[in-house]
């Protein structure tokens, strides 16, 4: 039986694909959220969101009916600010779709925009060089939780950049170079192959999607 790391803690129903699919697996939280307090604010015309922790941190100091619009990154990002009764006007898969969706429909607007200390930069960069108003509001901190393993895995899943960052400092890929990575999206993907050559991509940015495209080439490779 082949066996997966997880380099964040699943839930029940996650940890079910993997089992019925004959996967042993192993997780961890590769990283730590901490929430961050900021400054109390109304009358947000336009907010970006770039992931579930960055909204939760949000909600956790400002009342929703404070934001008007949202623009985010990420189904379950959107879900999150919709199920809090937030509009979301546009949402993507990436940072740098979103980007450029802003800049050609709303270059003429100011945003704030939430985020944690460790985030990409392809949104403020292209705010920035197309003259594009924006606050940048830091509302959690990432921390990297630095684990050694004394053993090898068939794939390994990863969600965020920071969490290849994280796995990659305390593991030597070179002691298992034929280990797979299995990355959330393009960006995690860019990071991970710093690393390793050896590297897959989810159909979606999802978890589940995660998991599937895991157990998918784990078969392939029998």
């Amino acid at each position: 039986m082949p066996t997966v790391l997880a380099t964040k803690i699943l839930k029940e129903n996650q940890r079910s694909l993997l089992l019925h699919a004959d996967v042993s697996l192993v997780e961890y939280n590769a990283i730590n959220i901490e929430f961050l307090p900021f400054e109390n604010l109304s009358n947000i015309a336009k907010a970006i969101f770039t992931s579930q922790n960055g909204v939760k941190s949000f909600l956790a100091n400002v009342r929703s009916s404070a934001v008007e619009n949202c623009f985010c990154v990420g189904e379950r990002t959107k879900s999150l600010l919709e199920e809090n009764g937030l509009k979301v006007i546009k949402m993507t898969e990436y940072a740098t779709e979103l980007a450029d969706y802003l800049i050609k429909n709303h270059n003429k607007d100011s945003f704030h925009f939430f985020c944690g200390n460790i985030r990409s930069d392809e949104i403020p960069s292209k705010l920035k060089e197309n003259n594009i108003a924006f606050k940048e509001i830091t509302v959690y901190k990432t921390t990297l939780n630095l684990k050694k393993f004394e053993r090898n895995f068939d794939a390994i899943l990863f969600f965020s950049p920071s969490g290849v960052r994280s796995y990659f400092e305390a593991n030597n890929k070179s002691e298992r170079p034929e280990t797979l990575s299995v990355c959330i999206g393009t960006t995690t993907a860019s990071e991970a192959k710093n690393y390793t050559e050896n590297v897959v991509i989810a159909n979606a940015t999802t978890v589940e999607s995660v998991i599937a495209k895991a157990v998918k080439t784990l078969k392939n490779y029998d």
